[in-house]
């Protein structure tokens, strides 16, 4: 979701890895960093959320993760990832309902910009869903569906800023889900170690 160029430390999913069975968080000591390929989209709709399929690119890592917390996981890159377009943080006073967008990956061509609209703040929430959003870009919805499996911690952006990450879909209304604040990440992992 993010990435800190000047400490290689990076935050992603904006929620926990859970165990499939209890849904208790898994504790995370240690962990690889890898790149993958989307190779295959499973369309979501009413009653089904989608879901993207990958496969690994490298036995090779680049990076570690050093904790997964409720916020979601959290480490350091090896080598120093290419930053030149930047991004900086929004904090959540700064978000306000209306136009954003998100960053997500769906195919081999990796990140692509798509349009969302933020529905709802919750500032008062201190967990995961602090905002609800929908999908609105057209491309996006008749690829995915709106949110599927596999776009956590997709990057959304508004006034130019990183203002959070999608975390969960409305298996409902597959074009709609919750996103956190960058913030609430950042200060529950990044800051922290």
């Amino acid at each position: 979701t993010f990435y800190e160029p000047n400490t290689n430390r990076f935050g992603g999913l904006g929620h926990p890895v859970c165990d499939s069975d209890t849904g208790e968080i898994i504790p995370v000591s240690s962990g690889d960093v890898a790149d993958v390929e989307i190779t295959k989209v499973v369309k979501g709709y009413s009653g089904s959320p989608g879901e993207l399929h990958g496969t690994f690119k490298s036995d090779m890592s680049s990076g570690t993760i050093y904790f997964n917390n409720k916020y979601g996981i959290f480490g350091e890159m090896f080598k120093p990832v290419d930053s030149s377009g930047g991004i900086p943080m929004g904090l959540k006073q700064e978000i306000e309902t209306g136009p954003a967008t998100i960053y997500t990956t769906i195919d081999g061509n990796g990140p692509q910009e798509y349009d969302i609209n933020i529905e709802k703040i919750d500032y008062k929430n201190s967990g995961t869903k602090n905002m609800t959003i929908k999908i609105t870009d057209k491309e996006l919805l008749e690829k995915t569906g709106g949110i599927v499996q596999g776009m956590s911690g997709s990057p959304i952006i508004q006034n130019g800023k990183l203002i959070g990450a999608v975390t969960h879909v409305f298996v409902s209304d597959p074009t709609r889900g919750y996103a956190i604040f960058c913030e609430n990440m950042y200060e529950s992992g990044i800051s922290n170690y």
